[in-house]
Order: C-alpha cells, then sequence, then structure tokens
C-alpha cells in the first residue's frame, strides 16, 4: 500500500479506537461523534478508491457503506428506530450481495451448510428473546450468511487480493452482528463492544480496499 493509503488506514484507526472507547463513557457523546465521523472517513476511502477505478463492484461497495452509515444513525436514535436501523443493514447486506455476485462464474456450495448451520445455531438461540424481532432478525441473519458465501465464493473465483479482502471482511461482518445480537437480546457482557465495533469498522473498511 502507498504512504497516503496508510495513513488514512491509520487515521480511520484512530478514530474507530475513539468510537469504541467513547461507547464505554457516561456520557455517549465521544462515541455518537467518532462513530459517523468512522464511517464517512471509510466511505471518502471507498469514493476515492472508486473513482480511481470505476466498477459495478466498487459502486456497489460504496452504496452499501453509505446506506450502512445510515443503518449507524438510525441505531444510535431511541429504541423505537431499531428496526428502521435494521432494515437499512439488510438494504446494505442485499448491496454487498450484489457486489459479491459480480464476476461470478460458478459457485461452490462447499462452505454454504457450515455458514447456514451457524447462523441456524444463532436464531435458535436468541429466539425466545427475539420477541416481535424474530422475523426481522431471521430475514437478516438469511442475508448476512449468503453475503458471507458469496463473498467467498468470488474469492475462490477471482483468487485477488481484494476479494481475499472482501472474504475477511465478510467474516468479521458476520461475526460482528452475530455478538451484537447476542449482546443485544440475550447475554450483555462488558468487553462485547469492543469486539463488536472493532470486528464492524475492519469489516467497513476491508470492504472499502477490496475495491
Amino acid at each position: 500500500m502507498s504512504l497516503d493509503l496508510w495513513l488514512a488506514v491509520l487515521v480511520i484507526s484512530i478514530s474507530a479506537a475513539f468510537s469504541i472507547w467513547g461507547r464505554y463513557q457516561k456520557t455517549r457523546f465521544i462515541h455518537y461523534a467518532f462513530k459517523p465521523l468512522t464511517m464517512i472517513l471509510i466511505i471518502s476511502l471507498a469514493w476515492e478508491r472508486v473513482t480511481a477505478w470505476p466498477s459495478f463492484y466498487g459502486y456497489f461497495i460504496l452504496s452499501g457503506l453509505c446506506i450502512s452509515f445510515l443503518g449507524d444513525i438510525l441505531l444510535m436514535l431511541p429504541q423505537k428506530y431499531f428496526r428502521s436501523g435494521l432494515l437499512a443493514f439488510l438494504a446494505a447486506q442485499v448491496l454487498y450481495i450484489l457486489a459479491f455476485s459480480r464476476d461470478l462464474q460458478t459457485l461452490s456450495f462447499f462452505p454454504l451448510p457450515i455458514v447456514l448451520a451457524y447462523g441456524a445455531v444463532v436464531y435458535l438461540f436468541l429466539f425466545g428473546a427475539l420477541g416481535k424481532y424474530r422475523w426481522p432478525v431471521l430475514g437478516y441473519i438469511t442475508a448476512i450468511s449468503a453475503m458471507a458465501w458469496l463473498a467467498f465464493n468470488r474469492h475462490l473465483n477471482l483468487l485477488e487480493s481484494g476479494t481475499l479482502l472482501a472474504l475477511v471482511g465478510a467474516g468479521f461482518f458476520l461475526f460482528s452482528d452475530t455478538l451484537n445480537a447476542v449482546n443485544r437480546f440475550k447475554s450483555p457482557f462488558r468487553p462485547a463492544q469492543v469486539l463488536i465495533l472493532g470486528t464492524y469498522f475492519a469489516a467497513q473498511l476491508l470492504f472499502a480496499l477490496s475495491i
């Protein structure tokens, strides 16, 4: 990577660290300031890369990042906006699915049962605590599982450094959202935000770098 790109990644990482640290403070001001800022920086990086190397893949990833940013804002609002935030992230997953579907010549079904089994175990673990969110969460788990599977297939087809970054990012995203669901609906625990936000920001950054 070039020096400019290393500096961009460093700045994004520092902003992400402040967002995570702010999540543990009594006032949420720092978190509410740096979480959107981190996504804006990632979107700016993606915009710079997609304008340098235009592609349908890049535009889908950029759009997914922008919709994720909207989802972040909605999830920072009162609880009544949670469903809207979840729908925004579902829309982002659809855009990532469209991105990872590009340039696929063949599909490998090898990892699909593993991904689906993982999603099913998580859903069944959460089921009793989901209440009115059972169907939205089921839809989201299905979408993010499909996203991870297609990211695997795209890397298997193209075997490029960018597809590897996207595959690792998809794994981080799946882990982050799983842990977020467990922390929100089932068993909250103090270190959760470090793991949830750390892998979330890493996933979005890797998606941007995959362009």
